[in-house]
């Protein structure tokens, strides 16, 4: 099971997701106001919706603890995890009684928006700035390790919101995730984020 790229068929609305389009002429917004906005998420939740490289949809929730922690949760009957922590992407598949699937964070772009601080005006970090139904874009990818792929982030306006991203594997496949509503500063316990206690647990011991 690759990362981010748990597929199921299902029929979903995705508009409630959707973000509110601005006017064509909307002026985009800076790497500066972006940075701001993304290094001022402490924690955070919110519902998603996935659209697989394969076109099936699933949906979840995810919650991010920065620096370096999320956990996505997939509504049955996906039921799978994907968490990060302690430097580590964990995949957890219920079909499986092995342990976890693990990658290091640093091969995913997901750490590009996990990171302690986050600077889009760092070199050659950003490989697109621009906007599209009126939101604004960054692509932004590992300055040091371009084959890990890219994350493309879409912002709204008036607040700044970061309303979906779209990560592009090494393998040129595309995982588009839609967001919900934030709600900021949420109390979130660190064993959340914990993969070998979220192992533990899978395996009953």
């Amino acid at each position: 099971m690759k990362l981010f790229r748990i597929a199921l068929p299902a029929v979903l609305s995705a508009a409630v997701f959707a973000a509110s389009a601005l006017p064509a002429a909307a002026e985009k917004l800076s790497m500066a106001e972006i940075s701001t906005y993304l290094n001022a998420i402490k924690s955070a939740q919110t519902r998603f919706v996935q659209v697989n490289a394969d076109g099936s949809q699933s949906t979840g929730t995810v919650f991010i603890k920065r620096p370096g922690r999320a956990r996505f949760e997939y509504d049955p009957p996906v039921d799978a995890l994907v968490m990060a922590g302690g430097q580590q992407v964990a995949i957890f598949d219920p079909k499986s009684n092995a342990g976890p699937t693990q990658y290091p964070l640093r091969r995913t772009p997901l750490n590009l928006i996990l990171a302690r601080r986050i600077d889009l005006s760092q070199a050659r970090m950003v490989v697109g700035h621009g906007e599209e139904d009126g939101m604004t874009t960054i692509t932004a990818q590992d300055p040091k390790n371009p084959e890990y792929g890219t994350i493309r982030l879409f912002f709204s306006h008036e607040p700044v919101t970061l309303r979906q991203w779209i990560i592009t594997d090494g393998a040129g496949d595309q995982t588009k995730v839609i967001l919900g509503d934030f709600d900021r500063d949420v109390e979130l316990g660190s064993a959340m984020f914990s993969i070998p206690t979220e192992t533990r647990k899978r395996l009953g011991e």
